[in-house]
């Protein structure tokens, strides 16, 4: 029997998910025939749990083919980036429809990181109050919090002490972890979703850098706002380096051309790699942290 992905329990939800998560940002600007040949790659390597967004473009209408007849196979994850309860409920009803389904087993607040808008979806009528009602009515069971940008750890911090998130997700990488501040928080994040059984998903493990120019072929070509890592070895690497900390999940770059290095590396039996041996890396491929808490925070959620 072929190696398949390790599974743990997904926090305290019970559900026993793949340590690689599919992260569907890339398919949401591809045809319905190009994701029907990626999605047998999950099978293959038995990923249980789907990552989409509402701002994934048709990334929804990509998955729900797969999920028709076999939703019970899944974990399926979505996101809304709307603030206020009624925005909120209309995304995730459109999220329903899309993704072919009568119940989503996370629904998640995207990006929350900028104050005023964390404000708002706390408050009285903001997008918290919508999902938790919809959990209430069986159209979620989970509820969680995304986040980019070296922010994005206190963010985190700050929602847990206002509600008890089942999830978090934040970028987590050996280049961004270089940074005393940003390491700082992601382990006074960790400390307190170990106390509380939160999960933790992470997402960037194998970026390289943004593009230096955006309208370049190589850039338009991509299916990822930033640029991957391309070599196996190194990639195997990045996602061991993730995978070492027992409690973390790792979402799969939106640039699906290297889906297949990523869950290859997760189900190879392989020490983690060395300090040495990420510096090397990161010597080798120019890899450049991606965020630096100011202007480089901004992102498009619409590519992963």
């Amino acid at each position: 029997m072929a190696p398949v992905i390790e599974r743990r329990l997904f926090g305290r939800t019970g559900h026993p998910s793949s340590r690689i998560i599919f992260g569907s940002a890339g398919i949401g600007a591809v045809d319905q025939a190009t994701a029907d040949r990626l999605l047998p790659l999950l099978d293959e390597h038995g990923v249980n749990h789907l990552d989409t967004a509402a701002a994934y473009g048709d990334a929804e209408l990509r998955l729900a083919p797969w999920l028709r007849g076999r939703r019970d196979d899944f974990f399926v994850a979505t996101k809304t980036g709307e603030r206020t309860a009624d925005a909120a409920r209309r995304s995730l009803e459109r999220s329903l429809t899309r993704l072919g389904v009568d119940q989503v087993d996370l629904i998640q607040l995207h990006n929350l990181v900028e104050d005023g808008e964390w404000e708002v979806a706390h408050g009285t009528g903001g997008a918290l109050e919508a999902l938790v009602q919809a959990r209430d009515e069986g159209l979620v069971r989970f509820i969680g919090v995304t986040g980019h940008g070296l922010r994005i750890p206190r963010m985190h911090l700050r929602s847990l002490q206002r509600f008890a998130y089942d999830s978090v997700l934040f970028p987590y990488n050996f280049p961004l972890l270089g940074d005393p501040a940003y390491r700082a928080d992601v382990e006074a994040l960790l400390a307190v979703c170990d106390e509380q059984g939160v999960a933790v998903q992470t997402i960037k493990s194998i970026a390289r850098r943004r593009w230096a120019d955006r309208a370049s072929p190589e850039a338009q070509a991509g299916h990822s706002w930033y640029q991957p890592l391309r070599d196996p070895e190194a990639i195997g690497r990045a996602v061991r380096y993730v995978l070492a900390r027992p409690g973390m999940f790792v979402d799969s770059s939106s640039e699906f051309e290297v889906l297949r290095a990523v869950l290859e590396a997760a189900e190879t039996p392989a020490p983690a790699p060395t300090a040495a041996e990420l510096r090397d890396d990161v010597a080798s491929f120019a890899m450049v942290p991606l965020f630096d808490g100011a202007e480089l925070e901004r992102i498009e959620p619409s590519r992963g």
